[in-house]
């Protein structure tokens, strides 16, 4: 059942950036150390803020980055955030469910998923199995042109930007249920990129009623 009063997509993003900028600062936030003693509470339900599409990289969990306790957001977490059915069932379940109004496609710099791509599109790499191919073969559509005129660090940072594109993208197009929150402005989906060296996450790819 979806929560009654939802947190808007302007609120909980607003909450995703103070969170961010505490993480970014090594601080953390009093109700966020608190939140395991709600433990018991949220047996009996959820009620996410946000939902995030992040990369299966140890080094971007995004709890940990926004600075958000138990129940605070509703994470899928696959190498490269690449879309895939299972991808956008799991999100069509908590929109649906939880009523939750923002979705945050999520990558990172030096992302392995992208870099592999990028490899196998320049040097002709070969992927290390059939299903690491198949999340290649996922991100190649929105790289491929990138080849053509970038190289280097400057190729893979617009890659994975792509990417993000790519899959927010989809998500918005792909699927009926998000489809028609999106249009009736339930969801919002809005891109952004973790960076290792920093730890800020820069939102990008936001609809203009976010932007």
């Amino acid at each position: 059942m979806s929560s009654p009063h939802p947190v808007s997509a302007p609120e909980a993003l607003a909450r995703l950036r103070e969170g961010n900028s505490r993480f970014m600062k090594n601080v953390r936030s009093i109700e966020v150390l608190a939140s395991q003693s709600n433990r018991e509470a949220l047996v009996r339900g959820q009620a996410p803020y946000a939902m995030v599409l992040s990369c299966s990289d140890s080094r971007a969990p995004s709890e940990l980055i926004f600075d958000c306790g138990l129940g605070d957001l509703f994470v899928v977490r696959v190498a490269g955030n690449i879309v895939a059915p299972s991808i956008i069932g799991s999100i069509e379940y908590a929109a649906a469910t939880f009523g939750t109004e923002l979705l945050v496609v999520m990558g990172h710099s030096g992302c392995g998923a992208v870099t592999a791509t990028v490899q196998a599109l320049t040097e002709q790499a070969a992927a290390l199995s059939p299903d690491i191919e198949g999340i290649i073969r996922r991100i190649e559509p929105a790289v491929s042109e990138l080849t053509h005129h970038l190289s280097g660090a400057e190729l893979l940072q617009a890659a994975v930007r792509a990417n993000v594109r790519a899959s927010a993208g989809e998500l918005r197009h792909g699927s009926r249920i998000l489809e028609e929150r999106v249009r009736s402005g339930r969801l919002r989906v809005v891109g952004a990129e973790y960076l290792l060296a920093t730890g800020e996450v820069d939102f990008f790819d936001l609809p203009p009623s976010l932007a």
